[in-house]
């Protein structure tokens, strides 16, 4: 027999829980005066800003560029096209041909270049934390939760003022494409949702 909650509903149980995202660990941590983000490692005293921000995803770039691809993409064909139909007074064959393989290069290559514009609108925007250096290179890990990056700020802050102090974050990588972002620097390393947390030795 069925059983009713006192609304008279039936207590049906809720559906299973969507499995939760695998991500790969990854491990933030200070010892001996280096900071490893995975397998990068970056020396304290080389370390010239640790940051907060919000990474923008490149939509209006990635706009203009489509739509430059897309006028350079159908310029051509038509080009091409009025070609072949010249072409065609000596050999309708191949000039049909011709047409035909310059139509379906041009909608191929549309296809690309949309799939590409597409990837860049649907890019959602991440708080993330920047560790740069003296040099080229940058490490970002990000979270869905803001505070554990401010505080992991405060916790490389306080390491790079402190030698003696070492520190353990487990955050969790999350693999993102740089050219759809505005990151205004190289970079060696995207990581991190899931902050569990620090300990100071």
């Amino acid at each position: 027999m069925e059983r009713t909650e006192a609304s008279g509903v039936p207590d049906i149980p809720p559906p299973p829980a969507v499995p939760p995202q695998t991500y790969r660990a990854i491990d933030l941590r200070v010892s001996k005066r280096l900071l490893w983000v995975g397998r990068a490692v970056y020396p304290l005293e080389n370390i010239a800003r640790v940051h907060t921000y919000m990474l923008t995803p490149r939509r209006w770039e990635a706009t203009r560029l489509f739509l430059k691809r897309l006028a350079i993409i159908l310029a051509m064909a038509f080009a091409l096209t009025i070609l072949g139909g010249i072409t065609g007074l000596a050999s309708r064959d191949t000039a049909g041909t011709l047409i035909t393989w310059v139509w379906l290069g041009s909608v191929a290559a549309l296809i690309f270049c949309g799939v590409e514009w597409l990837q860049v609108l649907s890019a959602t925007p991440l708080y993330v934390l920047a560790v740069e250096t003296s040099g080229p290179s940058m490490a970002v890990v990000t979270s869905e939760d803001p505070r554990r990056l401010d505080h992991l700020v405060g916790s490389i802050v306080y390491a790079i003022e402190n030698p003696e102090t070492e520190f353990h974050v487990t955050v969790d990588r999350l693999m993102i494409n740089p050219n759809n972002y505005h990151f205004g620097d190289n970079v060696n390393m995207y990581g991190g949702t899931g902050n569990v947390g620090v300990a100071h030795g």
